[in-house]
């Protein structure tokens, strides 16, 4: 029988730490103060509550990691060990990090701390996970550039050593997240903290003139922006007959034209955007899902599958938490893959998902140029139930929904899709339809399902 792979789930607040324990989690993470990559949206930004989600967690006898994964300047290290103090006295079960002199210092003053090496880390080898073995390190979170393959025969070469992987959520486009879009753009640094996810606005191409200095200017809008259509199959038979003749790859004709891009937040700002041979760099990735490849990594012998997320709903966390429980189970149980799982995460918002690269050589199909915004395919989230009275639930509005409706109701206990029969406002008046967000109303429902939360099929 197969040993099951820890499922650690990310928490960005005290409630989403508590969904994941309810859906199924055994871990969960969260950002340390001033010294993780997640400033933004982190309820865990003081101490009182990263206790308080610490002393929860082993309260349910679950396990809580902190994340100090940044890559600090100077100015960092001068108040790195006193502000970790109070936070290693919370006894968190394992401090994940990046940093190599952090990591030092760190294992220089509390030798008994278990360090996770962070995916920041890049480690994507088994002489890799050696080094960090004989420094004193527990677990080392695997790259997310490495195939099963890969990943399995590092397991095999480190059998001692923890391995975590990532298997859903979003993907950077630079190596295992080091990028420095948002501080070119923005001046906020993501290994700081501060990403302002560069890689996912919506941007436009302008054409451009290049002036007797070099620099870029910009074509008058009444031009015609000129458009550059690639058949994919038939360039990729021309790269292969080029490369077989030993001879250069031919360029588009429009490929040494300058252009500029503009971002629908910030119209009138222009900026440059060059190809070279290998073809334009825009930015926009699939989200990685990985559920179908749970038996296989837990066969390989992984013992911990993450899921990233930390600024993401408390419906997100819910949801993957139970898709992935019940993948992790029916793996350990010998039972085949529940396809069905795949809807229900298709039911998230996302970009499109992809299984990253834990398959190599996926077609380009697998990096999404064409579509900036999420999808929601098969459900989406409408409502969170308050509490239940007397056969009535009064919920929280999230999104449209009417009477008619297709409802599923997502429960730690167990999932049902019922027909919305009727609904009250707070008036205790029939209503047909309620619009989005910042209403309550009340529906038919049983005392089990509290605290569920309910989803419209699509």
């Amino acid at each position: 029988m197969l040993k099951a792979p820890e499922l650690l789930l990310p928490a960005g607040s005290l409630a989403k730490m508590h969904a994941a324990f309810d859906f199924g989690a055994d871990a969960v993470y969260a950002g340390q103060p001033r010294y993780s990559l997640r400033a933004r949206n982190n309820e865990f930004s003081t101490l009182d509550v990263l206790q308080q989600g610490i002393e929860g967690a082993h309260a349910r006898g679950k396990l809580f990691f902190v994340a100090s994964n940044i890559f600090p300047h100077n100015a960092k290290l001068k108040t790195y060990i006193n502000d970790m103090e109070p936070v290693i006295a919370m006894k968190p079960d394992a401090i994940i990090m990046a940093d190599p002199g952090l990591i030092m210092m760190v294992r220089e003053k509390w030798p008994e701390v278990n360090v996770h090496l962070s995916v920041q880390a890049n480690a994507v080898n088994w002489a890799d996970v050696k080094f960090w073995q004989s420094m004193g390190l527990t677990r080392v979170i695997l790259s997310r550039e490495l195939s099963l393959d890969e990943i399995e025969e590092i397991k095999q070469r480190c059998p001692e050593m923890e391995i975590e992987v990532f298997v859903h959520g979003a993907l950077c486009i630079a190596y295992s997240g080091r990028c420095l879009l948002s501080g070119y753009f923005n001046h906020r640094d993501p290994n700081q903290g501060t990403c302002t996810n560069s890689c996912r606005w919506d941007y436009k191409v302008e054409n451009a003139n290049e002036n007797e200095t070099g620099d870029l200017q910009q074509i008058m809008r009444d031009a015609p922006v000129e458009t550059i259509k690639l058949n994919f199959n038939e360039a990729l038979e021309e790269a292969n007959q080029s490369f077989s003749a030993m001879g250069d790859m031919p360029r588009h004709p429009l490929a040494d034209r300058p252009y500029l891009i503009e971002e629908s937040g910030r119209p009138g700002s222009f900026m440059p955007i060059l190809e070279d041979e290998h073809g334009t760099y825009i930015m926009n990735s699939k989200d990685l899902r990985a559920i179908e490849h749970v038996a296989r990594l837990a066969k390989i012998g992984v013992d911990s599958l993450k899921v990233e997320g930390r600024t993401k709903s408390l419906y997100y966390v819910s949801r993957t938490a139970q898709a992935y429980r019940h993948a992790i189970d029916d793996a350990v149980a010998g039972r085949p893959f529940n396809e069905q799982l795949l809807g229900q995460l298709d039911g998230l918002a996302n970009r499109g998902y992809t299984d990253g690269f834990y398959q190599r050589h996926h077609t380009q199909e697998h990096q999404n140029y064409m579509e900036g915004v999420s999808k929601a395919h098969r459900s989406q989230y409408v409502a969170q139930v308050l509490n239940v009275v007397d056969g009535w639930a009064e919920v929280e509005v999230k999104n449209r929904f009417a009477v008619g409706d297709q409802i599923e109701i997502i429960h730690p206990s167990g999932n049902q899709i019922i027909t919305l029969a009727e609904m009250r406002n707070q008036h205790n008046a029939p209503i047909s339809i309620i619009g989005g967000a910042g209403h309550k109303v009340r529906i038919p429902l049983d005392a089990k399902y509290d605290k569920a939360l309910l989803a419209r099929m699509l």
